[in-house]
């Protein structure tokens, strides 16, 4: 499967929430939210597509999942990726990385020089992912969710 990363489009947005949903359950963000990080962070939030071809023919890409990243108001050098979400057949095959590495050469681009995440303690798997790529672990952010789960701190240096 092959993947291409472009920026969020409102016409993106039930396809996003479904992908929001099938990732994150009861903890899913909502419309209101994602129409918010879009205000905010605008070229940052970022869409995942498959391009697979299906019986010989090509078919038109499909978004399979987005990330979203802001640069810190007062604070143009140091952004947080606020979420990150790849449908579960499609993990495993690149897509989050491909996600993640364009975020990271548009915020190089702006002149950023950190970027850090909070991740839940319990994702072991998206922590391995994260120190992959260069995320070093800063310390516990306790009771960080709504279910009172404490969070892990991390930051990348670019």
């Amino acid at each position: 499967m092959r993947f291409s990363v472009r920026r969020f489009q409102l016409a993106d947005m039930e396809e996003l929430l479904a992908i929001e949903s099938a990732c994150f359950g009861r903890d899913a963000y909502d419309r209101n939210l994602f129409a918010e990080y879009l205000r905010i962070c605008g070229a940052l939030f970022l869409v995942v597509e498959g391009d697979a071809p299906t019986q010989g023919r090509r078919v038109k890409p499909v978004p399979l999942g987005y990330s979203i990243t802001c640069i810190c108001r007062g604070r143009p050098t140091l952004a947080n990726l606020i979420s990150i979400a790849v449908i579960p057949e499609a993990r495993g095959r690149g897509a989050a990385s491909l996600l993640l590495s364009s975020t990271l050469r548009r915020l190089k681009l702006r002149g950023v020089e950190r970027l850090t995440l909070v991740v839940r303690k319990s994702n072991g798997g998206a922590i391995r992912f994260y120190e992959r790529h260069g995320f070093k672990r800063l310390r516990r952010v306790p009771r960080y969710y709504e279910d009172r789960e404490s969070g892990l701190l991390m930051r990348k240096e670019l």
